[in-house]
């Protein structure tokens, strides 16, 4: 597989830079070919501004969805920006690594995603109409590729728990993993959670890197959070609110648009 790994940590002498170097040495290990965008090495520009849409004339107005369409439409997107849009088309398999910083990903990391994922690339994609509301969650320009987070968090596990007063990890990754990565179409595996950072020693180092190499190791085998497909019929259009009668019927919020069921009997949902 080719693998994009795009990292968001200043410091490569972190813990999240040793995890990085162990998840890229397992992935060639196992013959892949591994690319990396660190962020902070790159001095990413991570607002999304006038600059961003050369085509633009300086007295002109900024829509960025517009600008987006635009540029992309006609290849005037930044350099930078089309690079990053053709690694994304190179790879296999997106990780996205960086410590959770109040509750999400740093700033560089969703400045990233702001300007790379353009209109009519990542969204804004097929047709939308009173039939369809586009190629998105679990369709679009990337389905078919894998993606998945490493993440790190100072709190502990049980602060991250269903009653954790920090609030479930999954659902806190939920914004992440479904409304960035399954959106434009990426099969999202479960995520690698490191918590409390600031108190490992090198005593616990060496489990958690042996957990991540696993993790490198089964990276094209692990099954993906099996989130419900916009188009398969699990959602009313044009409302895309789920038919009644689908999920758990205690369950609530992000968990309804997991389907661990695995199959949906929507005859007796229609």
């Amino acid at each position: 597989m080719k693998v994009l790994l795009v990292f968001a940590h200043p410091e490569p002498r972190s813990l999240n830079g040793a995890l990085r170097d162990v998840a890229i040495r397992e992935l060639e290990a196992q013959g892949h070919e591994v690319r990396v965008s660190d962020l902070y090495a790159m001095r990413w520009k991570s607002a999304v501004d006038h600059a961003d849409f050369p085509s633009l004339t300086p007295d002109e107005r900024l829509i960025p969805v517009a600008a987006s369409k635009a540029a992309f439409d006609t290849g005037t997107l930044t350099e930078d920006v089309k690079v990053e849009i053709e690694k994304l088309l190179w790879a296999d398999a997106l990780i996205l690594q960086f410590p959770l910083w109040w509750f999400t990903m740093p700033a560089i990391l969703k400045g990233w995603v702001d300007r790379v994922f353009a209109y009519g690339f990542a969204y804004g994609v097929g047709e939308h109409s009173d039939r369809r509301w586009g190629d998105r969650y679990g369709e679009g320009t990337l389905a078919g590729k894998r993606a998945m987070l490493i993440v790190t968090a100072g709190g502990w596990e049980e602060h991250y728990a269903p009653r954790g007063v920090n609030g479930p990890i999954d659902d806190l990754l939920f914004p992440i993993n479904h409304g960035i990565l399954y959106y434009p179409g990426y099969d999202v595996l479960p995520p690698f959670v490191v918590f409390r950072v600031d108190r490992l020693d090198e005593t616990g180092f060496e489990p958690l890197a042996e957990g991540l190499r696993e993790r490198m190791r089964t990276i094209a085998t692990t099954p993906p959070i099996p989130y419900r497909r916009q188009n398969a019929g699990d959602y009313l259009v044009p409302s895309m609110k789920l038919r009644p009668g689908l999920g758990d019927p205690g369950a609530s919020g992000f968990a309804l648009h997991v389907d661990d069921a695995g199959t949906t009997d929507r005859a007796s949902a229609a």
